[in-house]
């Protein structure tokens, strides 16, 4: 499935994006969010991060603020869930779940796959389904030492551009990870032209999701 922004419609777009730590919505659908916006510059958007604390919490607020100038509309929000304790702390991420469900009714929802090996991304996902059932839910994916990455089934081609401008936010605002070894464009743009290969991308690159379930509705 590939998606194309100006099909999804006129109305204002309710998104909502999970992420477990401070850089994973970027890495892993940061140039669809930015491309979407730019297609749907009246959205809203609600984005939250659960485990960011210190340098990291700031990285995590600027970094929103890049990927979301496009929004109509944004709320962040930066909680400090302790990073890998996850599912010991399930019942407090839970009762956030809970909230969320309250605050927004999204149209489409960005999460982590469900196949993904870090546990703080797996509770996430699961939690995610749990609490939206009967919505559009896009799950991203993050390469690491894990060597989790599966075999997507929707594809969202990006122009080389919008690729460029995904690295160079990364880089700009997580100043933390660039001792990382794999925290580098090369690893970025690597897997962006792989997925654009398997895309047929006519620009060359696309980031990749997976969508367990979709419901078609001809009107």
């Amino acid at each position: 499935m590939n998606l194309r922004f100006r099909d999804i419609g006129k109305q204002p777009l309710q998104i909502l994006c999970l992420g477990a730590h401070s850089d994973d919505i970027e890495i892993g659908c940061g140039g669809t969010i930015l491309e979407l916006l730019e297609s749907q510059p009246s959205s809203h958007v609600h984005w939250v991060v659960f485990s960011a604390n210190g340098p990291r919490r700031r990285e995590a607020l600027n970094s929103a603020s890049l990927f979301l100038k496009g929004a109509r509309s944004r709320k962040i929000t930066v909680r400090s869930y302790r990073d890998s304790f996850f599912p010991y702390e399930g019942m407090k991420i839970k009762r956030e779940f809970e909230q969320l469900k309250k605050q927004i009714n999204p149209d489409l929802v960005f999460t982590h796959y469900r196949h993904d090996l870090h546990q703080d991304h797996r509770l996430l996902n699961e939690l995610t389904w749990n609490t939206y059932r009967n919505h559009l839910i896009l799950e991203y994916e993050i390469p690491k030492y894990d060597g989790d990455l599966g075999s997507p089934n929707v594809f969202s081609p990006l122009e080389e551009s919008t690729c460029r401008k995904k690295t160079a936010f990364l880089q700009q605002a997580f100043r933390t990870q660039a001792s990382k070894q794999w925290f580098s464009d090369d690893t970025f743009f690597a897997l962006m032209r792989l997925r654009g290969v398997e895309a047929c991308s006519p620009t060359g690159f696309a980031e990749a999701l997976y969508a367990r379930k979709v419901n078609l509705r001809f009107q």
